[in-house]
């Protein structure tokens, strides 16, 4: 009987253990995914041109194949890679964060070096593009998932960095728990977004008050605004995080200058207000120093990409250069 007790007593000690590394888990998880919040907000906002002109019964499934394809890219792909440059090689992931947020720098500055200068738009879309639906289809969703690993890659390395010392077992659960609940987060909400204006418009349309059809129309009528308005907030994003993740980069090897004086810089912003807002003012004075810097990064690297790497990449695998 002394020996059951004891084991019992042992299981319910190994329970508390287990669930307090669960909890640390999560914890982990959820503070790493805050810090890739830049490349997730631009996720969200990329992915829903991938189901435009499919029919509307196409739009979820197409969707569902990006999100399994996202789910790929993390788990089977990146987490390894992750995990063994973390264990190995730690000493490259600083760098490999400053290339991916270079990278946001640049697509960040593209954005907004097309919305200001007009440019021939050489995108096809499915409607614009005879041919088979079902291989339309597979092209759209493998462009998609291409742009995931590329947005993915970014979220894991900053996820990684933000995660602190611990067991390899600790680090790849807190990893997979990043890249699952990213997924479901950035994908469920394309589902959401991609699905509004039809949600309003069958409100609109078989609303039995009339309060749910101006609402259903009001719906339909706003979802454009609301997809500039996401562009912009992802674009933002993009270069608040590029820039403050290049300028931290440079401060670990040892070119801190930029980073100390944007720090005073804020620092003096935040507290010439009262108490009270000066931590939001200061953390709002940074954050727009560095989008600032990440869109001048991006702009110097858009000629060096669409000059040199380009044509250098087209070189290599025998295609040409995609058009902007």
């Amino acid at each position: 009987m002394s020996g059951l007790l004891a084991l019992l007593d042992d299981v319910a000690g190994i329970a508390k253990v287990a669930a307090a590394s669960v909890d640390d888990v999560a914890a982990q998880a959820a503070k790493a995914g805050a810090k890739a919040a830049g490349a997730v907000i631009d996720d969200a906002a990329v992915t829903p041109k991938y189901v435009h002109g499919f029919a509307a019964e196409r739009e979820l499934p197409i969707i569902w194949r990006i999100a399994k394809g996202s789910v790929k890219n993390k788990l089977v792909i990146l987490l390894p890679i992750g995990l063994l440059l973390a264990n190995l090689a730690p000493w490259l992931i600083s760098p490999l964060l400053m290339l991916g947020g270079a990278y946001l720098c640049f697509e960040g500055a593209e954005k907004i070096y097309h919305a200001l200068v007009p440019h021939d738009e050489t995108h096809v879309f499915p409607e614009d593009k005879p041919g088979d639906p079902a291989h339309l289809e597979e092209e759209k969703a493998a462009g998609a998932i291409k742009t995931d690993f590329i947005l993915s890659a970014e979220i894991m390395t900053i996820a990684l960095s933000a995660i602190p010392e611990g067991t390899i077992w600790m680090e790849a659960a807190t990893l997979a728990l990043v890249g699952l609940g990213i997924t479901v987060a950035v994908y469920g909400s394309v589902a959401l977004i991609v699905k509004a204006d039809d949600v309003g418009l069958f409100m609109a349309q078989n609303g039995r008050l009339g309060l749910t059809q101006a609402l259903g129309r009001g719906l339909v009528h706003a979802m454009p605004g609301f997809m500039k308005l996401l562009t912009i907030v992802g674009t933002a994003a993009m270069l608040w995080v590029g820039g403050s993740i290049v300028i931290h980069g440079l401060e670990e090897l040892g070119f801190g200058g930029l980073g100390h004086l944007i720090h005073d810089w804020a620092y003096a912003i935040g507290h010439a207000v009262p108490a009270g807002w000066s931590g939001a003012v200061e953390w709002s004075a940074k954050a727009a120093m560095d989008g600032v810097f990440g869109v001048a990064l991006g702009m110097v690297l858009i000629p060096v990409a669409t000059k040199v790497i380009a044509p250098l990449v087209a070189a290599v695998t025998g295609k040409s250069p995609a058009a902007h």
